[in-house]
């Protein structure tokens, strides 16, 4: 499953963390239309110890990571530790064409005794997960990126 995790420490204290994230994350409600205020980055939600959020954005994206985070505080700052991964339904339909590509594979190799057919299954199974994870990866850097900028964290790269 693409995942990806990170600690990063702040010398905001943790209150100022909670309130950096929640002036630029909006709360989802579906059923209720509204425009969003430019400012706000996320979709999602914060609390004081923790947040959920993903990036804002103006058409669906599949690859679009699933930011959670817990917020420590220290004597000097606080400590975040988050993970990117993908919703819970895109990961149910990574899976879900990586097992249908694996069975034709395994049918057409074992059943039909047709090796090209088989590999060109389980091939294609494999190559969509590698562009899940190449496609996820270019989202998480773009969320960090912004995420790093709400916080006033250097990158180090």
């Amino acid at each position: 499953m693409p995942v990806h995790t990170e600690i990063l420490v702040s010398s905001l204290s943790q209150r100022e963390v909670v309130k950096r994230l929640d002036l630029m994350t909006r709360e989802v409600n579906y059923l209720d239309y509204e425009e969003y205020n430019h400012k706000q980055k996320f979709n999602g939600k914060v609390k004081l110890d923790s947040f959920h959020l993903s990036l804002k954005g103006d058409k669906a994206d599949t690859f679009l990571p699933l930011i959670t985070g817990k917020i420590e505080s220290t004597h000097q700052g606080s400590i975040l530790f988050i993970s990117y991964s993908l919703f819970p339904g895109a990961i149910f339909f990574l899976y879900f064409w990586l097992a249908i590509t694996m069975l034709m594979g395994m049918y057409f190799t074992f059943l039909e005794d047709n090796l090209l057919f088989g590999t060109i299954s389980l091939l294609i199974g494999l190559a969509n997960m590698a562009f899940a994870w190449h496609h996820f990866s270019r989202k998480v850097k773009k969320s960090q990126k912004i995420f790093h900028k709400m916080l006033d964290l250097q990158n180090k790269d």
